[in-house]
């Protein structure tokens, strides 16, 4: 009875197993963006359709890249700090500059730029304090932390994170969770495509999926910079260091569910700030080299 048992518990344990053992992808195609074209990139944004990409210059100056036309436009030469731009639902780019005034205090100006008249509008006064770009599925915003904002009806949905808590805008209602400890807080929320899951980076705790509750619903693994593949899948960042440097820095792929993961590049490729949109990702590396990757996942 005792052997019959376990052979049946070995039975359903493979059958839980198969589908995680048989999961697979593919890297199909990888190629340098930009080569002999544009000097080292950093901070890449992919639109969701995937044909326009935002990237940061060596000296903080913002571009966007057109692949349908292979053109480059300067967005901005003021200096945009990484991570501080994104694309809008209504396909503007939303991004803050900064500038260093006499007191040595530092102020940050939330602005949008349209891509089809390439001219830029100023959305707020220059702030001293942290002023964050939020993407929104109707739009953008730029939002200065810590201030209550006006009526958000018009925004649509979408996610940021302040200190420890996880703001996310649901039917125009801000809702606000902290659904793990975290010592050093919160990083790069982002909305899941069909908008029901947000994730996002905790110190001391990884990547986690919560769903419009603030519930749990997964835990990643201590990875960073968590971008949605699709509604299915995250790629995320996997860098370490020694105190001083990155020794090494890689792209994973993860399941949004927490059941798989694989490498889609080595630990020696020094690959970081992976984006996604259209089907494709992109990435630099640490010497602002930019690569654009295509993959088959075999479900």
């Amino acid at each position: 009875m005792k052997k019959r048992l376990s052979f049946m518990m070995l039975l359903a344990l493979a059958a839980w197993l198969s589908p995680v053992l048989a999961q697979e992808v593919e890297v199909t195609s990888l190629s340098r963006l930009l080569e002999g074209v544009e000097g080292p990139a950093y901070y890449p944004v992919l639109n969701s359709a995937g044909d326009r990409l935002l990237f940061s210059t060596e000296n903080g100056a913002l571009k966007l890249y057109d692949f349908t036309d292979n053109v480059t436009t300067t967005v901005t030469r003021d200096f945009v700090a990484g991570n501080d731009a994104c694309f809008g639902g209504d396909g503007k780019v939303y991004f803050v500059t900064q500038q260093s005034a006499e007191n040595h205090l530092v102020y940050r100006t939330g602005q949008c730029y349209d891509v089809a008249s390439r001219a830029v509008t100023r959305l707020t006064e220059s702030h001293h304090g942290t002023v964050k770009a939020v993407a929104t599925t109707r739009g953008g915003m730029v939002k200065a932390l810590g201030k209550a904002d006006r009526d958000m009806t018009s925004s649509g949905s979408g996610a940021w994170t302040e200190d420890s808590h996880v703001h996310v805008i649901v039917d125009g209602k801000e809702r606000v969770f902290s659904p793990v400890d975290s010592w050093a807080g919160y990083l790069w929320a982002s909305l899941s495509p069909d908008g029901q899951r947000v994730a996002f980076f905790a110190a001391g705790k990884g990547i986690v999926v919560i769903d419009l509750r603030g519930q749990v619903v997964a835990m990643l693994g201590n990875y960073e910079m968590p971008c949605w593949y699709d509604n299915d899948y995250l790629v995320a960042q996997h860098a370490t260091d020694d105190g001083h440097q990155f020794t090494s820095s890689q792209i994973m792929l993860l399941k949004a569910d927490g059941t798989w993961q694989a490498q889609l590049n080595s630990p020696e490729s020094m690959a970081m700030h992976p984006t996604c949109g259209g089907g494709k990702i992109v990435y630099t590396t640490i010497d602002g080299l930019l690569y654009e990757m295509h993959i088959n996942i075999y479900r």
